[in-house]
Parts: C-alpha cells; sequence; structure tokens
C-alpha cells in the first residue's frame, strides 16, 4: 500500500510540475491570446475595453537594448484605453520593429477607426511584401480589436524603434491587463 501511494504522490507532483512548465512565462512562444481587446471608440484611437484578444506576431526580434527592460516597473503616459493614463505597469516585452499607426474600417462594420496606435511591421502585410511606408495600403494582421484583422489600413506614421508589451492596472480598477500591445517608449516611464 504504501508502494502505491508514494507512485501516486510521485505522479501527482510530475503532473503538477510539467503544468506549470507550460509557455504562459514567456509571451513570445505563447499561442494564446492576451488578456487584452479593443473594442471600436474613436475617442480613444480606437480602443475602449479589456478583454481578450491579440495574438503575439512571429519572428519579433528581442530589442537589444531597450531603454526599458523585460520587468522594469513603469508608469503609463496614454490614453490608448480608459484607465490606461497613469498606470502602473511591467514590461513584459521590448522588441526592435516598424512601429505604425494606422487609420481602417472595421471588417465587422461600424465607423472608420482613424489613427490606431500601435500596429507593427510583423503585424501588417504589403501587396509585395516590403515594409509599407506612409500612405501605402497593407492587409492588418492583427487582431487587437474586434475588426481588425483583415483590414485594409492606411500607414498614417512609420518609425524605426522599439515597442514594448507591458501588463498594467488600469487607474479604474479591474483586473490586471496582460501583455498589452503595444506602448512607444515616449509612452512610458521608469518608476
Amino acid at each position: 500500500m504504501t508502494k502505491r501511494l508514494t507512485l501516486w504522490m510521485v505522479l501527482a507532483a510530475c503532473s503538477l510540475w510539467i503544468a506549470g512548465c507550460g509557455s504562459a512565462g514567456n509571451p513570445k512562444e505563447s499561442a494564446e491570446p492576451s488578456s487584452q481587446a479593443h473594442t471600436v471608440d474613436s475617442e480613444h484611437s480606437g480602443h475602449s475595453e479589456h478583454g481578450a484578444s491579440g495574438m503575439m506576431p512571429k519572428d519579433l526580434k528581442e530589442a537589444v537594448n531597450p531603454a526599458y527592460p523585460v520587468g522594469t516597473s513603469v508608469t503609463l503616459h496614454t490614453d490608448h484605453m480608459p484607465g490606461m493614463n497613469g498606470a502602473s505597469g511591467t514590461v513584459t516585452g521590448a522588441y526592435d520593429t516598424i512601429i505604425y499607426s494606422v487609420s481602417y474600417m472595421p471588417t465587422n462594420g461600424g465607423d472608420p477607426v482613424d489613427h490606431h496606435k500601435w500596429v507593427i511591421r510583423e503585424e501588417l502585410k504589403s501587396k509585395d511584401g516590403s515594409a509599407p511606408e506612409v500612405g501605402d495600403s497593407a492587409l492588418i494582421e492583427a487582431d487587437h480589436m474586434e475588426g481588425m484583422k483583415g483590414a485594409e489600413a492606411k500607414i498614417d506614421t512609420a518609425k524605426q524603434g522599439v515597442i514594448y508589451m507591458v501588463d498594467y492596472m488600469p487607474t479604474e480598477g479591474g483586473e490586471m491587463v496582460q501583455n498589452h500591445m503595444w506602448l512607444t517608449e515616449e509612452e512610458l516611464s521608469a518608476k
């Protein structure tokens, strides 16, 4: 009886250990949606609600020397979503890429979204495969917001730089927003 009990305890411990070794700790490897979604609200650059959406793009290049390395405690200085400006957060990713603001008509109808901040190079597909430039059109492959994925975007701005993914606690209360995509260096400050 003791051998059986010991075997069951070892199997249970191994099962718990294996379950804890998933890719949830590394957002680059996670295929699960992040804990944030956006719905159309033109007052906030197309963002309004926290929820579940947004897939991590593949082939992102980690920033070599970001101003805010992963794990840095930061304060957010933007209003992409209600409760974001002044919120406390932690950097969960920093990537070198081309950062875009785009305008588009949601695929599910509704009002046009103007100057959505931010979409990155890895989330856009141009007709010839090159990096889109200001004024170009490109297909959005990101799903930060309902009706975004598959929409035709007009590139409003483009700049090379470091883009950040951040966990933060909304100033208006509620649950922690995890792996919010995306924030620029100018929208953050170290705590």
